[in-house]
Order: structure tokens, then sequence, then C-alpha cells
């Protein structure tokens, strides 16, 4: 199992961004999959999370209306398309893949497979 983040960068406040999330070694439609974010100095915090069809989806409160999940299951890869960047939510991002039957929101116990993160730096 292979899960590689890529689209981080700096950006001004105000700016977008989108994340992809590449997958591999695994049927990538058979599983939920989310976005997990950790700032400097700060725990992991879950950030959305979407269903194997792509159908359903949910926010954190902290980015709803903000960040829109979504997924293409015949490129086996996850995005994340992140407008109106405030610097809090400057943070390492983590595409992660839920455990079969998981609600997805236990970061320690929902998840098995993490990437190793993307850069997101929001400052003017």
């Amino acid at each position: 199992v292979q899960l590689v983040e890529s689209g981080g960068g700096m950006v001004q406040p105000g700016g977008s961004l989108r994340l992809s999330c590449a997958a591999s070694g695994f049927t990538f439609s058979s599983y939920d999959m989310s976005w997990v974010r950790q700032a400097p100095g700060k725990g992991p915090e879950w950030v959305s999370i979407i269903n194997t069809g792509g159908g359903s989806t949910d926010y954190a409160d902290s980015v709803k209306g903000r960040f829109t999940i979504s997924r293409d299951n015949a490129k086996n890869t996850l995005y994340l398309q992140m407008n109106s960047l405030k610097p809090e939510d400057t943070a390492l991002y983590y595409c992660a893949r839920v455990v079969v039957g998981a609600a997805g929101f236990n970061l320690y116990s929902d998840y098995d497979y993490w990437g190793q993160g993307t850069q997101v730096t929001v400052s003017s």
C-alpha cells in the first residue's frame, strides 16, 4: 500500500491550492479516504472524509465551506481543493486510508495507512 501526496506549497491568505493523493497497492475504490493535517506544535486534526463512491463527504467545522474533498476511482486519486486559505490552515497534510467498517473520526484507531504528507503554508 502506498499513498503519495502532492500539491502543497506556499500561498497568500485568501489563495487556493489543490492537493492530490495517488494511491497504489490496494483496491482504492473499496475504501473510504480522509485528509488529516498537523500544524507545528499541535496534534493531528481530522479535516475531511469521503466514502468509497464519492457521494458522501464530511468536513471539520474549521474548513467547512472552504475545502472540498473528491476522488477519481478510475485514477486511484484523492483530492482536496482548498479555497479561501487562512494562516491557521498552515500544516502538513496527510491522506489516510480508513479501516473497513470504521467511522473515520478516531485518528488513532480508524486508519491503517498514511501518506508522507505535503506541506501547506499560508502566509503573506
